[in-house]
């Protein structure tokens, strides 16, 4: 930025003993003149950051010189984000970094939601919980095979695991409710039989000692959306209200904690009115997914207004907002792509990439595909996602999240005289195979993000569902700390929010709503959790695919440009999204 002083080429400079004037730090680092947003919400000011240790012990005027100082002039200075949806259940256990999530400014993750994670569990059923890992989240069964150690059974035991891999940010864990119905009821609670007074007895015992061994809340699913590896639902799917009361009631027990919940909410009174008995009788805090969909378009509203209501009850209910659609990413290297039900894709899916590339531009192979698809979409496509040409988008770099709809594969090949499945396989093949299409299936209405400023800007919701570690060869929405801050804060045309209120929602607000009370502001006596950001070149670039999970698994990774420093608990983590070697995140235990 062209207001960028640099003290050296990092914009640091290291201070302490010498001659010539120089003076002993009194101060482990010292942020200058940054333009710091605070987490309060309130305006931003040019301001200096002092650090001693984990902790910013200064903002304002500082005196006195740091051991290590940073040049701030122009940036951001903001708080480490709190993303309080993730799915680094396996990742965290043998992964010293917990990217993408912490490439975007976030220093805390909160993961086990969904009702799916590796604990508590009995030796005989790691299988069942990594095809339900492997199903709900799109995450390789072979590298959770290879990766996870299994080195526990008990939620504490799990705990010591993560605690004992040194992380680049901290991480919390929530008790999932599949593991904790699959290890009481076994193959019962499997099958979605309903759980007998003793079953819930045990489950929420299970999930108080979860909670009092420093798990950060229970969570659970109910949505078809989610199934195994195999198909089959979700073990939590229909758990009946006496269940999922009592199990609140166990975590109620424990004197903290929260409880987090994904739904369809198709019998929405009902539905509502049990989430409102779990966060009455346990006492607790209960967060919500919400979406709005082209079926359901009004389905938000509707949710927003049980929030209200329980809320005016003196309930702590809120709503979890994604900042962009929820949509697929499609690619010839990626789980689906828009020729996958094919008998010639079939013909050629064990090939490699570059195959697979050379099969597909072979004129015959190009034209037998085509012709395939022009077949009747009721026995090969049908309705689904990937074919939905009319909201089908060439995913650019940068990635454009609120595209036009005249910009669709649809319109394009139309104006083009051509197929929408010509164009598709074209864009596919570009860059050797790593083309990519975006498919925004929900809170992408009418073409445009309008639902999704209604919900945003409701002041009982907060930023989440990034699912960061999950969905990786469909997704990679572990950014939306970026896509927060650049397309609502900066880039859309209308319906702005002021960066300080996007900066409060995703650091002081998520922090709060899971009862972290030591970080989200920059304030003295909290963590040290900062980013210095060149607001002006924020970026998030289009996904990447490599092959570095365990076992090679293949995973959707997204860079960006623009934070130039990330600061965990005092240490650099990240310098222009380098990462340092760094490892000062720790596992959270005991949120209030």
């Amino acid at each position: 930025m062209s207001c960028w002083l640099a003290l050296n080429s990092e914009g640091i400079s290291d201070l302490g003993w010498g001659t010539g004037g120089m003076q002993m730090a009194t101060h482990d680092l010292v942020i200058r003149g940054g333009r710091v947003v605070d987490g309060s919400g309130d305006e931003a000011r040019t301001a200096d950051v002092a650090i001693d240790g984990q902790t910013i012990v200064e903002v304002g005027k500082v005196s006195g010189q740091g051991a290590r100082e940073i040049d701030a002039t122009g940036a951001l200075v903001t708080p480490g984000f709190v993303d309080i949806h993730t799915h680094y259940d396996g990742q965290a256990t043998w992964d010293n970094h917990l990217a993408p999530s912490s490439w975007h400014g976030v220093t805390t993750v909160i993961m086990g939601n969904c009702g799916v994670g590796f604990a508590p569990v009995h030796n005989a059923d790691h299988d069942q919980l990594i095809e339900l890992m492997e199903g709900v989240e799109d995450i390789p069964g072979a590298a959770l095979h290879e990766g996870l150690a299994w080195n526990w059974n008990s939620f504490a035991e799990y705990l010591d695991a993560v605690e004992a891999v040194p992380h680049d940010i901290d991480c919390g864990a929530q008790v999932p409710h599949g593991a904790l119905r699959l290890h009481v009821m076994g193959q019962r609670g499997a099958n979605r039989e309903p759980a007998t007074a003793e079953d819930i007895g045990e489950m929420a015992h299970l999930a108080r000692q979860a909670i009092e061994a420093g798990g950060v809340g229970f969570t659970t699913s109910r949505t078809a959306n989610h199934r195994t590896s195999k198909g089959e639902l979700t073990p939590t799917l229909t758990a009946e209200a006496d269940e999922l009361i009592g199990i609140a009631e166990g975590v109620g027990a424990a004197g903290r904690g929260v409880l987090q919940v994904v739904s369809d909410h198709l019998d929405g009174d009902h539905e509502f009115d049990m989430l409102r008995k779990m966060a009455a009788r346990s006492g607790r805090p209960l967060s919500v997914s919400l979406v709005a969909t082209p079926v359901l378009p009004d389905w938000h509203r509707m949710a927003l207004r049980h929030i209200e209501a329980a809320n005016e009850a003196g309930l702590r209910v809120r709503g979890q907002v994604a900042p962009r659609p929820v949509g697929l990413i499609l690619g010839l290297d990626l789980t689906l792509n828009p020729f996958m039900k094919t008998k010639v894709w079939a013909g050629i899916t064990d090939l490699s990439l570059a195959d697979k590339v050379a099969a597909l531009r072979n004129p015959e192979t190009r034209v037998a595909i085509l012709d395939e698809m022009g077949g009747p979409r009721s026995t090969l496509l049908g309705a689904k996602l990937v074919a939905k040409f009319n909201i089908m988008f060439e995913l650019s770099d940068p990635p454009n999240y609120e595209p036009n709809l005249a910009d669709s594969l649809a319109a394009r090949a139309a104006a083009a005289g051509t197929t929408p499945e010509a164009l598709a396989l074209d864009i596919l093949l570009a860059d050797d195979g790593q083309g990519m299409l975006y498919v925004p299936f929900a809170n992408y209405l009418d073409g445009s993000l309008d639902v999704v400023e209604e919900m945003l800007k409701h002041p009982l919701t907060i930023p989440g569902l990034g699912d960061g570690g999950a969905h990786v060869g469909t997704i990679c929405d572990g950014s939306f700390s970026t896509t927060l801050l650049t397309h609502w804060g900066r880039d859309r045309s209308y319906g702005r929010i002021p960066v300080e209120q996007l900066i409060k929602q995703h650091c002081q607000d998520t922090a709060a709503a899971v009862g972290l009370r030591d970080r989200g502001q920059l304030l003295p006596g909290l963590r040290a959790d900062v980013n210095v950001i060149d607001f002006e070149n924020l970026q998030a670039l289009r996904p990447e695919i490599h092959h570095d999970l365990p076992a090679g698994g293949r995973r959707l990774l997204q860079r960006a440009t623009g934070y130039v420093h990330t600061i965990c608990a005092g240490q650099e983590i990240y310098n222009n999204g380098v990462a340092t070697g760094a490892l000062p995140g720790r596992l959270i235990r005991h949120a209030g």
